[in-house]
């Protein structure tokens, strides 16, 4: 199969049938076989039924449906799990994603040996204040951060090799830093493409205050699995064995002072140097354990899936 275009949606009922023609269209007029993965994020609307339907009349159209709304990360991970085209395609369901830039995007990845092609919608169509400004700072803040040099990580229309999803987990919300994780994982052939956005036809856009703090908190997230997720003790041990060795010093001094220095001077305890040894041996000890039981927890860690299926259409 040459295509599976993977396409998260929550409450898009709108736009289902006609996002379907548009692809399939494309897909015939270039004559790729694919599949199309639909995956219902706990929508509360009609969207469901319209996968079903598509599916009963198009047996290249897929759907899972989630038992709740558990966020795009996970829908994306779904998907990734069950597609089984050569190059795998992410896109929105709101027909803001141009279908007609798939056939380019599939060649950068066949032909131009990529591992990851990135949208970059240079020019867009939404809100300057509340989504493109936080866009820009999103996109600023990850190239800074993770050294992958994208103008665009947010953008929903991507293009992988199998094997790129096939081996990254995406969770929490870090589906706006894939190309990150595909980078942290050895995918180190990451380009982007100037894609054509469309303004929202239906419904209204679910990014907000919520999103946008999110995506930071991420961006923290992933940077620290990137340089320590493997080995929590680089960071959590070095720092406390550190600490831990001012406050053995502090305390080392002390003693020799009460003792031989200064025998009759005031109580150890009533000196300010005292409680800074103490604390950094509490700190200190504290922040090796964290290391520690950290490192524990990572080799004893069994992946499971944070999202309930419901439902799915064919798939096996």
């Amino acid at each position: 199969m040459n295509l599976s275009i993977v396409i998260p949606l929550l409450n898009e009922q709108e736009s289902l049938n006609e996002l379907h023609h548009w692809i399939a269209a494309v897909m015939q007029s270039n004559g790729f076989s694919y599949e199309i993965i639909f995956i219902d994020d706990g929508s509360t609307d009609g969207s469901w039924d319209i996968i079903l339907a598509l599916s009963k009349k198009y047996p290249e159209v897929k759907g899972i449906r989630f038992l709740r709304n558990f966020g795009k990360s996970q829908a994306l991970h779904a998907g990734f799990e069950k597609a089984s085209g050569e190059v795998v395609i992410t896109m929105d369901a709101d027909l803001q994603d141009n279908p007609e830039e798939i056939p380019e995007l599939y060649n950068l990845i066949m032909e131009g040996n990529h591992d990851l092609v990135s949208g970059w919608k240079k020019k867009r169509y939404d809100s300057k204040l509340t989504k493109n400004l936080p866009s820009k700072l999103f996109n600023f803040a990850a190239r800074k951060t993770s050294g992958v040099q994208l103008n665009d990580f947010n953008c929903g229309l991507k293009a992988y090799k199998q094997e790129v999803i096939k081996n990254i987990e995406v969770t929490g919300e870090m589906h706006r830093y894939i190309p990150v994780l595909a980078k942290n994982a050895g995918y180190s052939k990451i380009t982007e493409k100037v894609v054509q956005h469309q303004a929202r036809k239906y419904g209204t856009t679910k990014f907000g205050v919520n999103r946008f703090m999110n995506g930071f908190l991420d961006l923290i997230t992933i940077w620290f699995l990137s340089r320590f997720g493997k080995q929590p003790m680089h960071l959590f041990g070095a720092w406390g064995a550190l600490i831990l060795f001012i406050g053995f010093i502090l305390t080392l001094y002390l003693g020799i002072d009460k003792m031989f220095l200064n025998p009759g001077g005031r109580l150890i305890t009533d000196r300010p140097q005292f409680y800074i040894a103490l604390t950094a041996m509490v700190i200190g000890s504290q922040l090796f354990l964290a290391g520690f039981l950290g490192e524990i927890i990572l080799r004893n860690n069994k992946h499971k899936d944070n999202y309930k299926i419901s439902d799915q259409v064919n798939l096996d």
